[in-house]
């Protein structure tokens, strides 16, 4: 059994991890805007499918959208500009390949909660499976370089596309996994 210091200590590790992926992801941001592939996870490679959380704070898992056809992801934040203005391509593409891809939105844990992420998604009345991910974990297994990064997969589960920034040509992106 875990005594209280133990989870302060272990809660405060988790903290600046955190604030670690922030700084981390804003210099990304600022320092210029990144093309198709520069970083993330590589073309061809077979995309992982970690744990995440429903924006309820259940248990959740990518795994059901790996490799059961063509599947957009997005790790997004609700204080993301780029992020913002991707959105408007995003739902177009939603509704366009409805039936024909499967959208995920990945929120980061970056100063934001569930909660928050939960009212921008109903406020914004975004569609698609909504995940949380508290701990960094699909952060990590897919190598975000910063917010607004998409991944687009295959029916296999192989990056046909990975890009970052608010003017991504999802339209383009989709049709090479088609």
């Amino acid at each position: 059994m875990s005594s209280s210091f133990d989870r302060v200590r272990t809660a405060h590790l988790r903290a600046t991890r955190i604030a670690a992926l922030a700084a981390m992801l804003t210099v990304t941001m600022l320092t210029r805007p990144l093309a198709a592939q520069e970083s993330g996870l590589a073309l061809g490679a077979k995309a992982p499918a970690p744990a995440v959380e429903t924006l309820d704070g259940k248990p959740a898992s990518l795994a059901p959208y790996v490799g059961k056809g063509v599947t957009v992801i997005e790790f997004w934040a609700t204080w993301c500009e780029n992020c913002k203005e991707l959105e408007p391509a995003w739902v177009a593409a939603q509704k366009k390949y409805t039936g024909r891809a499967t959208f995920v939105s990945v929120a980061v844990g970056v100063n934001q909660s569930a909660e928050l992420v939960r009212r921008y998604v109903d406020r914004h009345k975004l569609a698609g499976a909504q995940f949380y991910d508290r701990a960094g974990k699909a952060v990590e297994a897919f190598d975000v370089p910063a917010t607004s990064y998409v991944v687009v997969l295959d029916k296999t589960g192989k990056v046909v596309y990975g890009g970052v920034g608010g003017k991504q040509d999802l339209d383009a992106a989709i049709k090479k996994a088609m």
